[in-house]
């Protein structure tokens, strides 16, 4: 191997009582780099060599790692990388967004490896929680018929849907789902699958996505602007997910802003159910999905309209989010149809002045991530496996108490 070589990694601890840290620091090292030799990362993670053979045989023996073939350098001795097994590990994600359900299951590397998808009856979270269910055993049926072993592998299950939690809201409130606030949804999920169950909005489940494998992979300080039905934003601070006491951080949607002397929150008039509403679409089927990309292609009148507010609403959130939370960068993203996603990416340019705006900066201050209608559903399944196998701080304060 290159001795020379930069690899991204955590640094790891020898004190006794952390190995569980240290095999989360370990498969971060390799999904981050690709595939490492013994020496890499004990170089990289600065723990010594012995203790990464321990790890490596542990992670190996469980599946999680293989050995690759050896490689002869220039100088020194060969050397055997080792990589990510994809079918160490596997989770679900359930994406929950009013009329529709979709489940998807995700390997180690938090690639899609089966999906889900049906309508779910209006306001019924009982009748919806057993389309779930079923939905569930197609995708752990659809997966064991693949990968056999998988059923023996599923970290857990990760359900997404809209913020914000814990709140009573009117049931005829078509912005937040209000039965299902109340409704034991955790409990119910959990008991029907067996799988330990977490839930999320689907800002930071979008956030979580981009952390598995896009353009957040890497970085330790992001926040990922969510467009879908609603608006939100998931946080990635110092390296981990930030949810808030109540799983409400990142609630940009209801913060209020003001347009042409109107006060509302940012979601009323910049999310797609305030474009699904202008252009009279039915937003309890896909049909309006397929409607807005076809109009965003041709150009249509009205989508220029709501365009041109919108991204001088999200001008402003970038230039918020920017001076509260200082990240490398701020990234759109979201389920939005694609043609609409880049029309409304560039129309957000020129950003308004920042304490981002600063020379040599290393990234640019917005970036355009995944936009896809299945993003929210794979950001929950990352969740189970993130939670499982990122080297998080509650992991040391775990294993040392």
């Amino acid at each position: 191997m290159n001795e020379l070589r930069k690899i991204r990694a955590k640094s790891g601890t020898n004190q006794e009582g952390t190995s569980a840290h240290n095999r989360r620091v370990l498969i971060e090292a390799i999904r981050l780099n690709g595939p490492l030799s013994r020496a890499d990362l004990a170089r990289a993670t600065r723990l010594t060599k012995q203790t990464v053979s321990n790890l490596i045989e542990s992670l190996e023996a469980d599946g999680l790692v293989a050995s690759q073939a050896v490689v002869r350098g220039a100088r020194g001795q060969p050397s055997t990388p080792y990589g990510l097994v994809p079918e160490g590990a596997f989770a679900l994600g359930v994406q929950i967004d009013r009329e529709l359900a979709r489940v998807v299951a995700v390997d180690l590397l938090g690639r899609e490896s089966a999906r889900a998808v049906a309508n779910l009856p209006p306001g019924d979270p009982a009748g919806g929680s057993r389309v779930i269910l079923d939905l569930v055993d197609t995708v752990r049926g659809e997966l064991a018929a693949r990968i056999p072993a998988s059923v023996h592998r599923l970290t857990g299950l990760g359900v997404a849907m809209p913020g914000p939690f814990g709140l009573e809201p009117p049931d005829d409130d078509r912005w937040m789902m209000g039965k299902w606030q109340t409704f034991p949804l955790l409990e119910t999920l959990a008991a029907g699958t067996g799988l330990e169950t977490s839930l999320q909005n689907d800002a930071s489940a979008c956030a979580t996505a981009e952390r598995m494998g896009g353009v957040a992979d890497g970085l330790d300080h992001v926040v990922c602007l969510y467009l879908g039905y609603g608006i939100g934003a998931g946080l990635i601070l110092g390296g981990e997910l930030y949810s808030g006491s109540n799983r409400n951080a990142g609630e940009l949607g209801m913060v209020l802003f003001s347009r042409g002397g109107s006060v509302q929150p940012l979601e009323h008039r910049a999310s797609l159910a305030s474009l699904f509403q202008s252009l009279g679409l039915d937003s309890a089927t896909t049909d309006a999905y397929d409607a807005v990309e076809r109009l965003a292609a041709q150009d249509d009148p009205r989508i220029r309209a709501w365009l041109a507010g919108a991204a001088a609403d999200f001008r402003q959130a970038v230039h918020m989010v920017e001076t509260l939370f200082d990240p490398q960068t701020v990234i759109l993203t979201g389920s939005a149809p694609q043609p609409l996603a880049l029309r409304l990416f560039e129309a957000i340019f020129p950003l308004l002045p920042s304490n981002a705006e600063r020379p040599g900066r290393a990234l640019p201050r917005l970036q355009l991530g995944t936009m896809d209608p299945w993003a929210v559903a794979l950001g929950a399944a990352a969740e189970p496996i993130r939670r499982t196998f990122d080297p998080l701080f509650a992991a040391i304060l775990k294993e040392a108490s």
